[in-house]
């Protein structure tokens, strides 16, 4: 446990209990903050906001690389979900397989061509070729996979099902996430909010893991977020 906390202040096992107080439950950081303080540890708001910023992209990155490895569905749901920030939406784009285990994740500016095909073509690079793929019938994503057919990077026997009702798999999952978001679904910067929904996305992907292997009374957060963090 060397790298990724190395010349930290507090001890690991406390940074990891913060975190996993603010991903899986959907508490501020002052109320995390008040919550460690009921176990005689003084951890500042500021802190864990600091901790928030640093450990959601590990996190993410630690589960990413591991996530490749798995043996997913070659079935794939494809939308988009907007985040407020600073009032304005911005658009977190997701995809899950048909089993309804999280591919990615990413946060973008603008809900167009240009970023569902950024999306799409990441999505292709980590996971190799997909056997189908479900959006719903928004023009953009119409428009991109036909592109990407036609220039040979998705592969053109691909079937690409339209349909919104074959996605609410993915409608539900949007909603377990965003609950999960603090301060009324809004955040004050773009970097902020991803950094933030990295961390909830990798602990709710972890808490989805659990449930199926009807261990869901023994989930621990932070005893998973620990597994995570051993190979760093």
């Amino acid at each position: 446990m060397n790298s990724p906390f190395k010349g930290k202040q507090y001890d690991y096992r406390i940074i990891i209990e913060v975190l996993g107080l603010y991903y899986h439950f959907g508490l501020s950081y002052r109320d995390c903050a008040k919550i460690m303080r009921k176990f005689s540890i003084g951890v500042h708001h500021t802190t864990i906001y600091c901790w928030n910023k640093q450990y959601g992209k590990v996190l993410y990155h630690l589960w990413k690389k591991r996530n490749k490895r798995r043996t997913l569905s070659r079935s794939w749901r494809i939308d988009e979900t907007y985040v407020k920030v600073k009032g304005k939406d911005r658009y977190l784009y997701r995809a899950i397989d048909s089993n309804g285990e999280t591919l990615d994740m990413w946060l973008r500016n603008h809900r167009d061509t240009v970023s569902t095909k950024a999306f799409m073509k990441r999505l292709i690079r980590d996971y190799d070729q997909p056997r189908s793929i479900v959006t719903d019938k928004y023009a953009p994503s119409l428009k991109v996979i036909k592109e990407l057919k036609e220039d040979g990077i998705l592969v053109k026997n691909v079937t690409h099902w339209k349909s919104k009702y074959l996605n609410n798999i993915l409608e539900q999952d949007h909603r377990q996430v965003k609950g999960k978001f603090p301060y009324g679904n809004s955040f004050q910067s773009t970097y902020t909010a991803a950094t933030t929904i990295k961390g909830i996305e990798v602990v709710s992907v972890l808490y989805k893991e659990s449930r199926r292997e009807i261990a869901l009374f023994d989930f621990s957060p932070w005893n998973e977020m620990e597994q995570l963090f051993k190979p760093a």
